[in-house]
């Protein structure tokens, strides 16, 4: 297959994109698939128009899983190199996640070879490798993001296995996903749960005001700089600090409830906050009525 280009068609990229990948190709690793700067800020570009309107931040630049993204995207392409990457990497990785999931080495191998050939893009339409990978816009890592999709593979051939076959064929032939009601949501950990409910409510103030206003009512890093007075980089980097600290002290809580280091970062990597038993709104909402204020001293003014 060819390599990846180094340019690819889609959105031309910002001013802080084309800065962005500038001052981060070599850490990319792009070059090793063909792709030039100019060919990074593109992809990059065509990345944060499929995140969505609003999307393109500064913190979102920083927090970029920028080395998997790229290689994911250069997979997509059909760069040669970049698979001979991702299979050292991840094949192995694929196939332990399967088998967590399904608890069976067969099924789970072919559960981890069916995602492999939607990966590798085998089917075409109209001449065009189409990839999975696509899809992985570089939010969280490659690995815990190949976890999901395997996860809802398996509940989906799952649900689909049980409406095709009768309650009576399936007791005189066995079920090939004979998994619980419980398997079709893989549970989260409660020490996660716990761990995040707790550092929520230890947040002061401002930091659960500036989370909130971001996070839940999707106003811009402009916006809430603006309401506050203050400089759009000083609310990136109060910003960024609280998300990091969260993240770290959250990390620190699970370890001392007897996870290892591993297992508390594959928990925060694996985990999206909606599947989570804790009223994230109601933690960080109590700070709304603050943004009220200040937008009304802020016409006032």
């Amino acid at each position: 297959m060819a390599s990846a280009s180094s340019s690819q068609p889609g959105s031309a990229p910002s001013a802080a994109v084309q800065a962005f990948a500038a001052e981060h190709h070599l850490e990319s690793g792009a070059a090793e698939y063909g792709i030039d700067v100019a060919g990074l800020g593109t992809l990059l570009a065509d990345v944060f128009v499929h995140r969505g309107e609003g999307s393109e931040t500064e913190l979102a630049l920083q927090t970029l899983h920028l080395e998997e993204l790229v290689l994911a995207r250069a997979c997509v392409a059909g760069n040669e190199r970049a698979w001979e990457v991702f299979l050292t990497r991840y094949r192995e990785r694929m196939y332990d996640a399967a088998y967590n999931i399904a608890r069976d080495e067969a099924t789970g191998r072919a559960l981890a070879d069916s995602l492999y050939a939607e990966l590798y893009g085998l089917t075409e339409h109209d001449e065009v490798r189409v990839s999975k990978l696509r899809y992985y816009l570089g939010r969280g890592s490659l690995v815990g993001w190949l976890r999901t999709v395997l996860a809802q593979a398996y509940v989906n051939q799952y649900r689909r296995t049980r409406r095709e076959t009768s309650l009576e064929g399936a007791v005189e032939e066995g079920k090939q996903f004979s998994a619980p009601e419980s398997h079709e949501q893989p549970p989260v950990d409660t020490r996660l749960e716990s761990a995040t409910a707790a550092e929520l409510a230890s947040l002061d103030a401002d930091e659960r005001f500036i989370l909130a206003a971001y996070f839940i009512d999707r106003h811009t890093l402009a916006e809430i700089a603006k309401g506050m007075g203050v400089h759009e980089s000083t609310i990136s980097r109060k910003l960024e600090r609280a998300t990091t600290g969260l993240r770290k002290r959250i990390r620190k809580r699970l370890i001392g409830e007897g996870m290892s280091a591993r297992q508390a970062d594959e928990a925060m990597q694996d985990a999206d906050v909606r599947d989570l038993n804790v009223n994230v709104n109601e933690t960080l909402g109590q700070e709304r009525d603050r943004w009220a204020f200040f937008k009304k001293s802020g016409e006032e003014g």
